[in-house]
């Protein structure tokens, strides 16, 4: 069995020459730094399984060390146990906030020493095979998602057809005709979750995103023309855009896409009736930019609103039923663009639906 690896940085022997002994005969492999620039180096090469970092050091102290070590992505996930003789409770507090996971105070109590290691590391164990299943989850939904497509694309196609040739000459019956426009409609709707999960699984698996100045007027145009036409007629809905989009703000396309397809089809379904939209932008500091939708619906409770952004939450609605997906899928698009996502309502007073985006050169990838 494969021992656990831990990094021991600390500048005063006598410190070092304790642990060392005590952890070595509990089989843990015991790596030492004298300072925190070699603390850095060793933990990158290496990869320990904890990291044990005297606070007190000539040079770069502890508190820069944890700081240097949470902003790296190769060593941000290593629990950090804090070796302190000082009892004052700013400093505790101070190490929590930079990431660390516990302290042990001097002298040591052994017993005390190897319990905070051995739960800090059973954690951070326990961690890796959630994340590692959660990774094979995705992968089997995107998998099956991907399978079924084919198929049901087929299956909606084959209606559609059937229903125009055998919708005049009526071979059927109202009865079948009926049943045919339920059979397509289901299809369809299967299609649309089925598109969702590969969105859902596409943004959590793509990383390195180059994202570019945004051409909005240009995105929305082809969002009402390709995507939406059909429902705005089937919901007589009026859609009410600005003069201009300023192209100030930074992303990927076919996400932003994603998430205006998402609010601009919620805004017809749930909106009032008819549904009323109005589509703008809001420049706010901080290099952000904010686009947003208005309705004239109902509103939402409160209670509504916490829910919204939650993966599988349904609303239910007297004119039409979501699967749940796609606020979760434009909140997750949004942060991964490093901005936010959120909602504006009160009951009876409509809903503003509205996400954030970084304007030029905030930031160049995800």
């Amino acid at each position: 069995m494969k021992k656990n690896t831990l990094l021991i940085i600390d500048d005063v022997p006598s410190n070092v020459k304790v642990l060392h002994h005590f952890l070595t005969a509990l089989e843990f492999d015991v790596l030492i730094a004298e300072d925190g620039e070699e603390g850095i180096q060793v933990a990158e090469h290496s990869n320990p399984d904890l990291i044990l970092l005297d606070v007190m050091m000539p040079g770069m102290n502890g508190f820069e060390v944890c700081e240097r070590m949470k902003s790296q992505k190769s060593t941000q996930d290593i629990p950090i146990i804090f070796m302190t003789a000082l009892a004052d409770t700013v400093d505790k507090v101070k190490g929590f906030k930079l990431g660390a996971a516990d302290y042990i105070t001097k002298p040591f109590q052994q017993e005390e020493v190897y319990a905070r290691i051995n739960a800090h590391i059973t954690i951070r164990k326990q961690q890796q095979q959630l994340q590692k299943r959660n990774m094979e989850l995705d992968a089997f939904a995107h998998t099956v998602a991907h399978d079924l497509k084919n198929p049901l694309s087929g299956i909606v196609t084959l209606s559609g057809f059937l229903l125009e040739q055998y919708s005049e000459t009526d071979p059927l019956g109202p009865k079948g005709i009926k049943n045919m426009y339920f059979l397509e409609k289901s299809g369809r709707r299967a299609m649309s979750i089925i598109k969702a999960l590969l969105m859902l699984s596409g943004v959590s698996r793509q990383s390195n995103v180059i994202l570019k100045p945004l051409d909005m007027n240009q995105i929305i145009s082809q969002i009402l023309e390709e995507y939406l036409a059909s429902m705005v007629k089937e919901y007589q809905g009026q859609i009410k855009l600005p003069n201009t989009w300023p192209i100030i703000a930074q992303g990927y396309a076919p996400w932003i896409e994603e998430i205006w397809v998402n609010y601009l089809s919620n805004g017809l379904k749930y909106g009032g009736t008819p549904p009323h939209l109005t589509l703008g932008t809001d420049t706010l500091k901080k290099g952000m930019v904010r686009f947003w939708v208005r309705d004239n619906g109902p509103g939402l409770s409160k209670e509504a609103i916490a829910q919204l952004f939650t993966p599988f939450t349904r609303l239910h609605h007297q004119r039409a039923e979501g699967h749940g997906l796609g606020l979760s899928i434009v909140q997750q698009i949004v942060e991964k663009l490093g901005g936010q996502a959120g909602v504006e309502s009160e009951e009876g007073q409509g809903s503003l639906f509205y996400f954030t985006l970084p304007t030029y050169n905030a930031i160049s990838n995800v």
